[in-house]
């Protein structure tokens, strides 16, 4: 492994569109975002279009300190409108925008090969264009590599096909605690507990990792030999929780690659995610040390 590890994102790249005005995100680009912040050298993949708005949000992510392997085409650049319920997002998507013609180039084939750890939805492969993209880029990852599978559900942009085709590439598995009741109906999992439910996706995907959220309640993280870790969120005045997920899993991803222990990648993981619903957008700028809010609270 390198001296930074490489991460790669591959997925939506858009600008939030907030109540306050527009802010550059996207899932997968906040995780490349935040592992950078903890330190990988961390890469995007993604598409914008032939438009101002493409424009900006090149720039936007060049500020942010996050390589990005961009396409152009002519389709829209991504917007997202975004309704803010206490803090708590409702993102509404638009089809046919620029994402959703991603291309597998030498390029991306030749980073994915290198990669230590590459992260991907369900959101940007919803078309079959960007499906195959992702899909190629994945299959030529290296043996050793951590697949991060962030699922990611929006709207109607998923299937259960989709949903196992990129289970099955995955040696790690994020998911919500509303996601894990969604799956737990699609897939017909024997069990009713949240460990007996992970348990199954681990053993019927090869899992190794399974991280399980539930917001401002808690956060369980399951191996495959067997350890768990469980905490409760810390609680904090919430600025708004956009791109909150995804700092967690760029931050746990980051810190498991450079040697943490479980519980370490945990409360990094954690207190990563607090400072960002601190804050307002998806790219906060990082203070000299992220407050460590479980300390805060004696924990």
């Amino acid at each position: 492994m390198a001296a930074k590890p490489i991460v790669l994102s591959i997925g939506e790249l858009l600008w939030d569109v907030l109540p306050s005005g527009k802010r550059a995100g996207g899932a997968p680009v906040n995780f490349s975002y935040h592992a950078t912040k903890n330190g990988a050298d961390g890469y995007a993949f993604s598409a914008v279009g032939n438009d101002d708005l493409g424009r900006e949000l090149e720039e936007a992510v060049k500020e942010a300190g996050v390589k990005a392997i961009l396409q152009h085409n002519d389709h829209p650049t991504s917007t997202v409108e975004v309704e803010l319920n206490e803090g708590i997002p409702q993102y509404i998507f638009k089809p046919d925008v620029a994402w959703d013609h991603l291309r597998c180039t030498d390029e991306l084939s030749d980073l994915a090969r290198k990669a230590d750890s590459v992260c991907y939805g369900t959101l940007a492969l919803r078309s079959d264009e960007s499906r195959k993209a992702g899909l190629e880029a994945l299959k030529v990852t290296r043996p050793d590599a951590m697949r991060f599978f962030d699922i990611n559900l929006r709207g109607t942009f998923y299937s259960q096909d989709l949903i196992q085709e990129l289970l099955n590439m995955a040696t790690v598995f994020k998911l919500n605690d509303e996601e894990l009741v969604l799956l737990r109906d699609m897939f017909k999992t024997p069990g009713d507990t949240d460990a007996e439910l992970c348990q199954w996706f681990m053993d019927e995907y090869h899992l190794n990792t399974i991280v399980l959220t539930a917001g401002s309640d808690y956060s369980t993280i399951y191996l495959s030999n067997g350890e768990t870790s469980r905490i409760q969120t810390p609680k904090i005045k919430v600025a708004d929780t956009v791109g909150a997920g995804d700092a967690f899993s760029g931050t746990f991803a980051i810190n498991r690659l450079l040697g943490a222990s479980l519980v370490q990648a945990h409360r990094a993981a954690v207190n990563t995610a607090a400072f960002v619903c601190s804050q307002h957008g998806a790219w906060p700028e990082y203070p000299d040390q992220i407050p460590d809010y479980l300390a805060q609270e004696g924990r």
